[in-house]
């Protein structure tokens, strides 16, 4: 799991049958001061997260499963809208 912020949106004309309707935001990684930390690449989202938002994010196989109850081609998955950290 790891900490990003929401940088843009992706729309995209053609997608996986079980993805139609995921919405696909581009994510900044961050350490925990909130500091860019890494490459800003594609996540899907299983929230409900804008440009802006400081999120949580999982990567890999923990990234499909966030989408129950189908499995979904996806490598990186929001799951998670963080209010605050300490």
């Amino acid at each position: 799991m790891y900490l990003a912020r929401v940088i843009g949106t992706v729309v995209c004309t053609t997608k996986a049958e079980n993805m139609k309707g995921m919405k696909l935001l581009v994510v900044q990684p961050c350490d925990k001061a909130r500091r860019p930390n890494g490459e800003p690449h594609v996540a899907a989202d299983a929230t409900q997260a804008g440009v802006g938002d400081f999120v949580t994010c999982v990567g890999s196989r923990e990234a499909a499963l966030a989408f129950a109850p189908s499995f979904v081609p996806v490598d990186a998955a929001i799951i998670g809208i963080v209010d605050a950290a300490d």
